[in-house]
């Protein structure tokens, strides 16, 4: 084993750490190899399809993040061809929701995809996927 230091936000932790609490976990450092690895398998789920695809993405940010909302608009107006829908919902006063339908290549989807978990101000994404198969 190779002992790491990381920095996390004090919130983050105790959710996290109640997570654990409520799965039954004993150790910190178990819970987070196990978080690893799901983070893991789902990066390669994503790197692994192929073809065309229909699906959500789904997208939680922080509305008060300074220029968060217009490059989301600006990404989105890159890949207009891919996506079909937008519902926009307010979760509180300081999150926002946006579920994306997206149809089409693949890679154009993921790069979609990645280019909105690279913003600052995104809190999280989630790509769901399926095959479009002739019928």
């Amino acid at each position: 084993m190779i002992r790491i230091s990381m920095s996390l936000p004090r919130k983050l932790l105790e959710e996290f750490d109640d997570v654990l609490q409520d799965r039954g976990y004993n150790s910190r450092s178990k819970g987070i190899r196990d978080a690893l690895k799901d983070y893991i398998l789902r990066y390669q789920w994503m790197n692994e399809m192929d073809g065309e695809r229909v699906g959500t993405i789904a997208v939680i940010y922080d509305h008060h993040y300074i220029g968060v909302m217009e490059e989301l608009a600006n990404i989105q107006h890159q890949y207009t061809e891919h996506i079909n829908a937008v519902m926009h919902i307010h979760m509180n006063e300081k999150l926002c929701m946006e579920v994306i339908v997206v149809k089409g290549d693949v890679n154009q989807i993921r790069e979609l995809t990645e280019k909105i978990m690279s913003l600052k101000g995104v809190e999280h994404v989630k790509l769901t996927s399926s095959g479009i198969k002739d019928t």
